[in-house]
């Protein structure tokens, strides 16, 4: 049996066991693989490297798809992928936000020039 075939199916599986839908495992998919990745890395949600780990993960599921429906399902693909990154990419910008607000307010002479 074909890798992806058996990718899909535990997909399939992991669905129909939880009964959450397609949209909603992405969702969890993408803020589970962002935490993990920052166990993994040892960086902060604030840096890039925990973020593109998901969006190589988001990447490898959807080629995953791609392979095993035989054509890229745009709609669908777009979707999974905004589901996907949107909060992992929320909390990164918020979190690196924040970084820059709080040494602003450390430093704000430095900063002023």
């Amino acid at each position: 049996m074909h890798f992806a075939t058996l990718y899909h199916g535990l997909v399939t599986a992991i669905g129909d066991g939880t009964g959450a839908s397609d949209s909603l495992l992405h969702v969890h998919a993408g803020l589970a693989i962002l935490f993990l990745a920052r166990l993994v890395t040892r960086r902060s949600l604030a840096t890039p490297i925990p973020f593109l780990v998901v969006v190589v993960a988001e990447s490898a599921n959807e080629i995953m798809d791609r392979l095993t429906y035989g054509s890229w399902r745009l709609a669908d693909t777009g979707l999974d992928v905004v589901n996907t990154l949107f909060w992992p990419f929320v909390l990164m910008i918020g979190l690196r936000w924040r970084r820059a607000h709080d040494i602003a307010q450390i430093f704000p002479a430095r900063l002023a020039g």
